[in-house]
């Protein structure tokens, strides 16, 4: 093994290990190395599935990214449909959040994906998708309760549940905080919408989410939900796909997600 690293190092023109007398610590070249060598493994095995796939009669496959806010709300009935029209086709579909969407699409990793109408697209093709609004949602004995609308700014003297940081949410909510110089008294950071409800339930703070998810959480857990006035709230989801064809099956997904004209 000593005789094949060393081998490579040569070849490769750089250390990738610093040999000590209590034993061997990685390089920053060895990182870069062993980072690019765990993509090519997991790259393999997505193949040998994929390929194992069309042995079984799958006659394509689409890889997918996809927010949050899209997978909660409107997915799950779209791909259905979609695959109940396609059945030979599989959809592999990722979470995440709306600059790593337009990330992975850009480098490759997925055919197309869904995110935050505001968020920098850069080289890549839009279309529109959807349109969703916010809502904040608390306990029906939270003082805010029973609003027929809130602008944010009306909130920041409460307690905040917020989703992750790197969500487009929570980046819209500490940007409008800090344009009325006030701060986003955030108790928690949670992954998910249902995570974001139940801790309104238990009475941790103000949550705000896309009204379709209050109506799939919230009632069950006897919430409530006021709607931001924010013109900011009223949010349009939009597809990204690189420049030039896409693969038969792609195409089929996105001319099935994609409005009518008109």
């Amino acid at each position: 093994m000593s005789k094949r690293l060393a081998e490579l190092e040569r070849a490769l023109g750089v250390r990738l290990l610093t040999r000590t007398a209590k034993g061997m610590a990685v390089t920053p070249a060895g990182e870069t190395l062993l980072h690019h060598t765990r993509r090519m493994l997991a790259s393999a095995e997505q193949i040998a599935l994929e390929l194992a796939e069309h042995a079984k009669g799958v006659r394509g496959f689409v890889r997918m990214l996809a927010n949050l806010s899209a997978i909660v709300q409107f997915l799950p009935e779209d791909l259905q449909g979609f695959l109940a029209a396609q059945a030979s086709i599989r959809v592999d579909l990722e979470e995440r959040p709306s600059g790593g969407v337009v990330s992975g699409v850009e480098e490759g990793a997925a055919d197309l994906g869904i995110c935050a109408g505001g968020t920098e697209f850069r080289s890549l093709r839009t279309l529109p998708y959807r349109r969703d609004r916010l809502v904040l949602v608390m306990r029906a004995d939270h003082p805010l309760a029973g609003a027929d609308g809130l602008a944010f700014a009306e909130t920041l003297d409460h307690d905040h549940v917020g989703l992750h940081a790197a969500s487009s949410i929570y980046g819209a909510l500490r940007t409008e905080a800090q344009r009325h110089g006030r701060p986003l008294r955030l108790r928690m950071h949670v992954p998910s919408f249902d995570g974001i409800c139940r801790m309104a339930q238990a009475g941790m703070g103000l949550g705000v989410v896309p009204a379709r998810v209050y109506d799939l959480f919230g009632p069950r857990m006897q919430l409530t939900a006021v709607p931001l006035t924010d013109p900011w709230a009223q949010r349009e989801l939009r597809i990204v796909t690189r420049t030039g064809p896409l693969p038969p099956a792609a195409q089929l997904l996105l001319d099935h997600l994609r409005p009518p004209a008109g």
